[in-house]
């Protein structure tokens, strides 16, 4: 998609299931061993009981999304804003909704908004995005 096909208020919703390959492979990928992300006897010691999907990569699949689907191939992420509201577990089902909330055409720029929200309906992460789509 280019700034034309993009207007204000265009959604993209997707959901993905978050699986214990998807972690283990972040981890492996980041050296990001925290125990309460990768240890679940640790983890059952901390007030979430379990344990707790890395927040980061939330911020990936974003990343997958924008570079692949909304806007599309060959979009360039120039900036994210993150903040994490609640906890995702392994096993979780998260909708990542992106809604265009502002474009720039004389600039190839388009701001976004980035929630990503639980299978229970919690919003979990909320943010926004600064994106480049591909000139077509």
């Amino acid at each position: 998609m280019n700034l034309e096909q993009l207007e204000f208020g265009k959604t993209y919703e997707i959901r993905i299931t978050i699986t214990e390959e998807m972690v283990e492979h972040f981890a492996q990928a980041t050296s990001d061993y925290n125990p309460i992300h990768m240890d679940e006897d640790y983890a059952r010691g901390t007030i979430f009981q379990t344990r707790v999907v890395h927040g980061m990569l939330h911020a990936g699949l974003i990343s997958g999304v924008v570079g692949t689907r909304f806007p599309g191939a060959g979009t360039i992420y120039l900036a994210q804003t993150l903040k994490f509201l609640k906890p995702v577990f392994i096993g979780d089902e998260i909708t990542y909704r992106l809604k265009v909330l502002e474009y720039f055409p004389e600039k190839n720029r388009l701001r976004l908004e980035t929630v990503c929200i639980n299978q229970r309906g919690e919003t979990v992460l909320t943010g926004e995005a600064l994106v480049m789509p591909p000139n077509k």
